[in-house]
C-alpha cells in the first residue's frame, strides 16, 4: 500500500509560479514512476508530468506539450517526494492537480496505469 499526499497549492496571478509537493510512503520510492495529471473544470482529467526510473539509475522527466517549458518534475528520494515546478502560469492552467504513482519504472502517460494516487490540490490561476 502507497499513501500519496500532495501540497502547495494555491491561488497565483498569471504569469507567477507555484511548486507542488507530492509525498509517498510505503513501498519503494525511487523504483516508481511518479505522475502529475490535473483537471480542469468541466474537462476530463489529462496528464502534465512524470519522472521514471532510467536503466542508468537516472530519472528521465517527460511532459505534456501543453507545459513544456514552462513545468519541471523533480524528486527527492531520501525524503520520497517529487514536486512540480510550475512557473509562467496561465489561468488556462487552473485545475486540480493530483499526484499519482505507478509501482513500475516505465514512461506512462494514461490514468488507468497508475496504482495509487493523492486527493489532489487546487491550483487557481487569474487572469
Amino acid at each position: 500500500q502507497v499513501h500519496v499526499v500532495e501540497s502547495g497549492g494555491g491561488l497565483v496571478q498569471a504569469g507567477g509560479s507555484l511548486r507542488l509537493s507530492c509525498a509517498a510512503s510505503g513501498g519503494i520510492f525511487s523504483a516508481y514512476t511518479m505522475g502529475w495529471f490535473r483537471q480542469a473544470p468541466g474537462k476530463e482529467r489529462e496528464f502534465v508530468a512524470a519522472s521514471r526510473r532510467s536503466a542508468f539509475s537516472t530519472y528521465n522527466a517527460d511532459y505534456a506539450d501543453s507545459v513544456k517549458g514552462r513545468f519541471t518534475i523533480s524528486r527527492d528520494n531520501a525524503k520520497n517526494t517529487v514536486y512540480l515546478q510550475m512557473n509562467s502560469l496561465k489561468f488556462e492552467d487552473t485545475a486540480v492537480y493530483y499526484c499519482a504513482a505507478r509501482l513500475r519504472s516505465d514512461y506512462e502517460s494514461r490514468e488507468g496505469l497508475y496504482d495509487y494516487w493523492g486527493q489532489g490540490t487546487q491550483v487557481t490561476v487569474s487572469s
